[in-house]
């Protein structure tokens, strides 16, 4: 019997191992430019051609000397980075040297100007010599041959400065993920154009796609899809013979005019349905032909929280990136929390320091599912467990912040 056939719901953190344990991440790869490269998930290791820094190099404006028994030290040159003093230093020799000039030959510490007394070609110093300070040294960042980036590993913009400081102008990654992204709905109206009694304007797909496109995604969306089983049905077979993954919104709860987990079932599979999750109970996973099936509650709240907690690890494991779980910290409630026990509940909240530095977090508003203010005015999660009940001001919960995906 699967999820779908047990009584009651299913918790969240087993649907989640559920789900993430029947992933297979994607193997394609290609290359890519480095300019291209920022949000691209790494198909395999990048090892270092050289060295970082390439050679010693000084740390800060200042003097090179040989650490001698001499007070008093000739000038004999000047390097800059780029242009080096190609000379060998005697012991009494000292190079004006600036920051990030290769270290002269024979030059053991680098000597910070503010502690020089210069006079004319000669040079004393304030302090004593200390040997090997303010040198960088060749290959203290970076050994050649190590690896400096792993696979699977979703490219940053440091990552990408750390490639172009050692040389890599391309790299190896995984294909962009696939993405048809289809919602439901006789209700929904396009934005700009007039509304209809009973109608209201679709926002899923404004809500869900620019999340999707930050996973460098391709993504194909399908709008206002028409209320009837073969209608989706159609959808979802197109959607499927071209994606890795179909994400449909709406029509997978239990009213008579839910229309998508009929539609799966056809051409399809459920392998998990409801989740004591709020809000978000009417999530389902499967698959449609041979492409993975998620489906999302109708109401925009419901639709981007499942996407966040359920819907972006699956589609990160997808991708082939090294998901990691989110840091979540404790915070206290500067306010109460109305909550019922049976669903863990993932409001919006808006967290802060209080006078004392300490982090405190109240919610946004009221919490309803087709509130997007309350999301909108947010900048965490307040994660309530599946058990806890109303909490009150002064008590502690976990919070999480939002990230690059909603921020």
């Amino acid at each position: 019997m699967n999820n779908c056939d047990q009584p009651g719901l299913t918790p969240v953190e087993a649907a989640l191992d559920q789900i993430l344990s029947a992933v297979a991440p994607i193997s394609d790869s290609t290359l890519t430019g480095l300019h291209n490269a920022c949000g691209r998930v790494l198909s395999s290791d990048v090892v270092s051609p050289v060295a970082v820094p390439p050679q010693d190099n000084s740390a800060m404006d200042g003097y090179a000397v040989s650490v001698a028994t001499s007070e008093q030290y000739r000038v004999i040159g000047i390097a800059y980075a780029g242009h080096p003093f190609n000379g060998t230093l005697s012991p009494g020799d000292a190079v004006r040297i600036m920051t990030g000039a290769p270290v002269p030959a024979g030059a053991t510490v680098v000597v910070m100007q503010e502690n020089a007394v210069v006079d004319g070609d000669s040079v004393s110093f304030k302090q004593a010599l200390i040997q090997g300070d303010n040198i960088r040294r060749a290959g203290e960042d970076i050994m050649p041959g190590s690896v400096v980036l792993a696979s699977g590993r979703r490219l940053t913009p440091a990552d990408c400065g750390l490639l172009a400081s050692i040389g890599i102008s391309e790299v190896s990654v995984v294909r962009p993920l696939r993405i048809a992204l289809l919602t439901t709905g006789d209700e929904l109206v396009t934005p700009g154009q007039p509304l209809a009694n009973g109608q209201i304007y679709e926002s899923n797909s404004y809500v869900l796609t620019p999340v999707l496109q930050r996973l460098k995604a391709e993504v194909q969306s399908i709008s206002a899809l028409e209320d009837s089983v073969d209608a989706i049905e159609v959808a979802l077979r197109d959607a499927a013979a071209w994606a890795d993954i179909v994400i449909t919104c709406g029509g997978v709860s239990v009213g008579e005019a839910d229309y998508t987990r009929t539609a799966v079932e056809r051409c399809g599979q459920l392998a998990l349905w409801k989740l004591a999750m709020k809000p978000g109970k009417p999530l389902a996973f499967g698959s449609v032909g041979d492409a993975l099936f998620l489906g999302l509650p109708g109401n925009p709240v419901s639709s981007l929280v499942t996407l966040h907690q359920i819907g972006l690890p699956l589609l990160r494991t997808l991708s082939g990136e090294r998901y990691e779980t989110p840091v979540r910290m404790p915070a206290i409630a500067a306010e109460v929390f109305r909550k019922r026990p049976g669903r863990t509940d993932f409001q919006r909240g808006i967290a802060s320091l209080n006078p004392d530095g300490k982090l405190q977090v109240r919610p946004t508003g009221q919490q309803g599912s087709g509130m997007l203010t309350s999301v909108s005015q947010a900048n965490c999660f307040v994660i309530l467990e599946q058990e806890r009940g109303r909490v009150e001001t002064g008590e502690y919960v976990t919070i999480e912040l939002f990230d690059q995906w909603l921020s």
